[in-house]
C-alpha cells in the first residue's frame, strides 16, 4: 500500500512523472502569494493566505481523487457497528472506508518525499508505504491474533507478485502487442534475491517445527525468529543504502531497445508542502488506525457470516481490497509503457513486507509480549516459495509480454482455490471447542428440559 520503494527512484529520475498542472497549480500559487502581498496589510494578508492554503489542501487531497468518494464508509461502518453490530456489514463497510486512505497516504508520503530527498524518502517509503497492513496487524496483535497477521502480511506478498504483476504485464502486453516491454533487468534481480532471503528466514523455522528438532521446543523456534528478523530488518536497510546511494546508475529505467533511458535532472514538484504533507500524514495514519480496530473486531463475525475460512479473508480479500489503488497505479503505468514503475510498485511492494513488515511484527511483538514468529505454517511457506520462484524465473530475462501477465493471474486464481478449502491448523481447535462448547449446551438444556417434564 501506499508509495512504494522500487519507483522512488524512478520518479526522482524520470521527468515524465513530472505534472504539468502541479508545476501550473505552484506558479499560480506563487503569483497570488506575490500579488496579495502587494495589496493586502500583514495581518490581513495572514488571514487570508492561511485560508486559501487550507482550502487549496483539502481540494489537492480530498477532492482532487475521486476514490475518496469511498472515505464516508468509514463512519458509516462505525455507526452500523453501534447500530446493529453485523460484523459482516462492518467489516465490508470498513475495508471499502480504509481504501482511499491507504491511497492517500501513499500521496502524503510521496510530497513529502520531495523535499526530504532520496534516502530519507525511501526510509519513509518504507515506514508508510504498507502502513495500513502494519497497522492492521498490530491491533491483531494486541488481541492476539498471530495467525491473521502472518496470513495477511502473506497475502499482501501473494497479491502483489502475482495478481498485480500479472494484471500489468497483461494489460501492458495487449496494448503494446506488437513488441515485448522492457524492464530493467538489475532491480529485478536485486528483489528477486531479496525475496528468495526472505523465504529462508520463513522457511527454517517451520522446517524446524515440522521435523522436531528443536533444541528447546517452543522457545527455540521463537528464538530463531526473532534473531533472523533482526537480520533481515538489517539487510533491508542495506538493501536502501544500496540502492538509493551506491549502485544509483542500475535503477534508471530501460526503454524498448533495452538501453538506459536518462531524463534531466529535474526533480518533481510538490503539490503540497513539507508540513502539509506532515500534517495529512498524521490526520491520515490516525484515522487508518481507528477504524483498523473496527476491521480486526468484525474479522471472525464477517468469516461465519460470509462462511468463508478466516485464512482466505485474511490472504485474499484483505490484500485485493486494501491494495485496490495501487492495484490500478501497477496496470496504468503498464498501459503507458512504463513497466519499471509497475515493477517498482508489485515486486518493490512485495520486498517492502517480506524483508521490512514481516520482520518489524514479529520484533512489535517481542516487545508487546506476544509470540509472533517466522513459522507461517506449511501451507503458507509452501505457497510462498512456489510464488517467488515462478516470479523470479520470469523475470530473469527482463522482458514482459501479456501470456506472462496470463500466467500470473492464473496462478493467483490457484492460490485463492487453495486457501478457500485450505483449513488453518489453529482453526480447527477453535472450531472443535466451539462445538463442544454448543454441544454441552444442548445436553444441559435437554437435561433441563427431561427434569421439567418429570416434574
Amino acid at each position: 500500500m501506499g508509495s512504494r520503494n522500487g519507483r522512488l527512484e524512478l520518479e526522482f529520475e524520470d521527468e515524465s512523472l513530472v505534472s504539468p498542472s502541479a508545476a501550473s497549480r505552484k506558479a499560480h500559487m506563487l503569483n497570488s502569494v506575490q500579488h496579495d502581498s502587494i495589496s493586502r496589510p500583514p495581518q490581513e494578508w495572514n488571514r487570508h493566505n492561511t485560508g486559501s492554503m487550507l482550502l487549496n489542501s483539502i481540494k489537492i487531497v480530498i477532492l482532487s481523487n475521486r476514490l475518496n468518494l469511498l472515505i464516508p464508509f468509514g463512519p458509516l461502518a462505525i455507526v452500523v457497528n453501534h447500530l446493529s453490530g453485523h460484523h459482516g456489514w462492518v467489516f465490508f463497510l470498513t475495508l471499502l472506508g480504509i481504501t482511499p486512505l491507504a491511497e492517500r497516504l501513499g500521496f502524503a508520503t510521496e510530497q513529502l518525499s520531495c523535499f526530504t530527498g532520496a534516502t530519507v524518502g525511501g526510509l519513509l517509503n518504507a515506514t508508510f508505504g504498507n502502513a495500513t497492513e502494519l497497522i492492521i496487524s498490530i491491533y491483531a496483535m494486541q488481541n492476539g491474533m498471530i495467525r491473521v497477521v502472518q496470513q495477511s502480511l502473506l497475502g499482501s506478498i501473494l497479491s502483489n507478485m502475482l495478481l498485480v504483476l500479472g494484471c500489468a504485464f497483461f494489460f501492458g502486453g495487449i496494448v503494446f502487442n506488437q513488441k515485448e516491454q522492457v524492464f530493467n533487468k538489475a532491480t529485478a534481480v536485486v528483489n528477486s534475491g531479496l525475496l528468495l532471503m526472505s523465504v529462508m528466514g520463513v522457511l527454517f523455522p517451520a522446517v524446524l517445527h515440522y521435523t522436531h528438532t528443536e533444541v528447546h521446543f517452543g522457545t527455540s523456534e521463537l528464538a530463531l525468529s526473532r534473531f533472523s528478523s533482526c537480520i533481515m530488518l538489517i539487510a533491508y536497510a542495506a538493501y536502501l543504502v544500496f540502492q538509493l546511494k551506491s549502485r544509483k546508475n542500475l535503477y534508471i529505467p530501460v526503454n524498448e531497445e533495452g538501453e538506459s533511458a536518462r531524463s534531466s535532472d529535474e526533480d518533481d514538484i510538490p503539490e503540497i508542502s513539507k508540513w502539509e504533507s506532515i500534517i495529512w500524514l498524521a490526520i491520515i495514519t490516525v484515522w487508518i488506525s481507528f477504524l483498523s480496530g473496527y476491521l480486526v473486531e468484525a474479522l471472525e463475525g464477517a468469516s461465519i457470516a460470509w462462511k468463508m475460512p478466516i485464512a482466505f479473508i485474511s490472504v485474499i480479500v484483505l490484500p485485493i481490497v486494501g491494495n485496490a489503488a495501487e492495484h490500478a497505479s501497477a496496470i496504468m503505468f503498464a498501459m503507458k509503457d512504463k513497466l519499471d514503475i509497475s515493477l517498482g510498485v508489485a515486486i518493490g511492494s512485495s520486498t517492502q513486507i517480506a524483508m521490512f513488515g514481516i520482520p518489524f511484527c514479529v520484533i512489535v511483538g517481542w516487545i508487546m509480549g506476544q509470540p509472533m514468529d517466522l513459522n507461517f505454517q506449511l501451507f503458507e511457506t509452501a505457497s510462498l516459495f512456489i510464488t517467488v520462484l515462478v516470479v523470479a524465473f520470469l523475470l530473469q530475462d527482463g522482458t514482459s509480454n501479456y501470456f506472462k501477465g496470463l500466467m500470473l493471474i492464473l496462478s493467483y486464481l490457484i492460490v485463492a482455490a487453495s486457501f478457500f478449502v485450505h483449513v488453518d491448523p489453529s482453526a480447527i481447535g477453535i472450531c472443535l471447542s466451539a462445538r463442544l462448547t454448543e454441544n454441552i449446551m444442548v445436553l444441559q438444556r435437554t437435561a433441563t428440559d427431561l427434569k421439567s417434564k418429570k416434574g
